[in-house]
């Protein structure tokens, strides 16, 4: 290999460490005291997977996820989920025009490159699953005619948590397609005095450049999917998805879908820690994330399913 190749490489890697960084730090100046929640999102989104994020409300769910779209330069539609949301409400309808006597498709906000959902169990199942084959097929079937969406497509939803009025558990179908489930939490004394000094936050949302372009993010997801998993990384996997499924744990344990959902992640992770391959500490980074919310712990655990990855991950040896 000549030094200019070699020197073309380096170069290249340091342009994509540099915009990684601007990212992280452009939405760190927004949803300030969250670092970690917040590069698990980019991670999230450089993966190509969809985010789901979850807390009481006020915290900053729906301004996080605005500040991703606007970031990540991608076009941008929010749809309130309520209990009377229909289907149609979100893909669209075709609609009679007697001066062309024909029916005229009009998309609905389902259409654009990130689709918030916000508050999405709020919604009833049936408009829940509505987003099913969006989420997992990039397409929408209305009227008997498969349309595309526009590329890239994630679904950032927000919800609420399941003990308050008027919300409706997602079900596990809707949840696996949900490559990572985060909760913002209630920021410290330092950060929160920075949010009272800003004020109106979305202000400030409205106000971020975008950093990336389309072709941009799609050549970011091509070096997550370059980033080298090795043998033995690869055997760890396949032992914390075999715990998984044990009994001992769990209830039901990881499909391979989640499995190579949680590779994907720690891809993304490492990615963002500036190396070329998956290290242990990039899957324990993501997997509480990736997989607890399509876990259910054993009855005798006596914990929610985060704490019961946790505690997996520590008895796990690394091989």
């Amino acid at each position: 290999m000549s030094s200019n190749t070699i020197n073309h490489q380096t170069m290249t890697q340091v342009n994509i460490q540099n915009k990684l960084k601007a990212l992280l730090s452009q939405l760190n100046s927004v949803i300030v005291g969250k670092p970690e929640q917040v590069q698990d999102c980019v991670a999230c989104l450089l993966a190509g997977g969809h985010l789901l994020i979850e807390d009481v409300p006020g915290v900053g769910k729906t301004t996080l996820a605005h500040a991703l779209a606007r970031t990540f330069g991608l076009q941008f539609s929010r749809v309130q989920f309520t209990s009377d949301l229909m289907p149609s409400d979100l893909s669209g309808v075709s609609i009679y025009e007697r001066a062309s006597q024909t029916f005229v498709f009009h998309p609905g906000p389902m259409f654009a490159q990130v689709l918030l959902a916000d508050e999405i169990n709020r919604a009833s199942p049936k408009t829940q699953s509505a987003l099913l084959e969006a989420m997992e097929e990039k397409q929408v079937t209305i009227e008997g005619e498969t349309r595309a969406l526009p590329s890239p497509f994630f679904v950032i939803a927000t919800q609420n948590p399941h003990d308050q009025l008027g919300t409706y558990a997602l079900p596990e179908s809707q949840l696996d397609r949900f490559l990572m489930r985060i909760s913002l939490g209630y920021p410290d004394r330092a950060a929160e005095r920075s949010l009272l000094t800003i004020g109106d936050t979305r202000t400030v949302v409205d106000a971020l450049p975008a950093l990336l372009t389309a072709a941009e993010l799609t050549e970011l997801q091509q070096e997550v999917l370059q980033i080298h998993a090795s043998e033995p990384l690869l055997n760890y996997l396949q032992d914390l998805i075999a715990a998984t499924r044990s009994g001992s744990w769990f209830v039901q344990g990881l499909s391979p879908r989640a499995g190579i959902a949680l590779l994907r992640a720690a891809k993304a992770q490492a990615l963002l820690s500036g190396r070329d391959y998956v290290a242990p500490d990039d899957i324990r980074a993501v997997m509480v994330q990736t997989v607890a919310h399509r876990l259910q712990p054993v009855s005798s655990a006596g914990r929610n399913a985060s704490a019961q990855v946790r505690a997996m991950l520590d008895a796990v040896a690394l091989s």
